[in-house]
């Protein structure tokens, strides 16, 4: 009886593990000049949004980028410079998922784009306050707003630092820091289908110890 109840608790602890890990959403960590923040990703909202830009960071496409666009009391942009200003080619743009119940809130993270509600590629942007105005109204191109698919879960401090450099005019380009702000690179910190089997396994050897003491 003994050793079926420690069975139980073993598979208990392996089934919730495994499920807790599987629904856990991905997160990245943004190394920049200025110190490092981590963004929660949202796939269950924004999808086709979080499959784009985690195929970026795969690529090691943000490395050695700028944060080009900053705008204190408002939001700070990146991810499609060099820091000579030059833009680099992306792959085709990808359709606006807007439309999924996150708002443009301080911390949370979106896509940038042009006029063309479907134009987004590379770019994203971090909202410093409330942008209530970004925000999905309606299907019409100027009702469309900026999908949010993520936020700051840790570090915001230093998005904050950022919004508050100092900037100037550069050729055609506004609001560009002094001194450049460097993305040095963009990791993923959870990949899910690799990571889930092997904690839920570590996790129930653990608790094999503790039964059989």
């Amino acid at each position: 009886m003994k050793q079926l109840m420690q069975f139980k608790l073993i598979l208990f602890i392996f089934l919730y593990t495994l499920q807790a890990n599987i629904h856990a959403a991905p997160s990245v960590v943004f190394e920049t000049s200025q110190g490092n923040f981590t963004v929660e990703l949202y796939p269950d909202k924004a999808p086709k949004t979080v499959a784009n830009f985690l195929q970026y960071v795969k690529d090691g496409f943000y490395e050695n980028t700028i944060f080009h666009r900053v705008m204190n009391n408002f939001m700070i942009q990146g991810g499609g410079f060099e820091r000579d200003l030059t833009e680099k080619n992306t792959r085709a743009p990808i359709v606006n998922e807007s439309n999924n119940g996150l708002l443009n809130e301080p911390g949370t993270i979106a896509m940038a784009r042009t006029m063309d509600p479907n134009s987004a590629t590379a770019q994203f942007f971090v909202n410093l306050i409330d942008n209530q105005f970004l925000n999905y109204t309606g299907p019409d191109p100027e009702q469309v707003g900026y999908c949010v698919f993520g936020k700051v879960t840790s570090g915001f401090d230093v998005v904050q630092k950022i919004g508050l450099v100092p900037t100037n005019f550069v050729g055609r380009f506004e609001n560009v820091p002094t001194k450049a702000i460097t993305i040095r690179n963009v990791k993923l910190l959870i990949d899910v289908a690799k990571e889930a089997p092997k904690q839920a396994a570590k996790d129930v050897k653990e608790a094999t110890k503790e039964v059989t003491k």
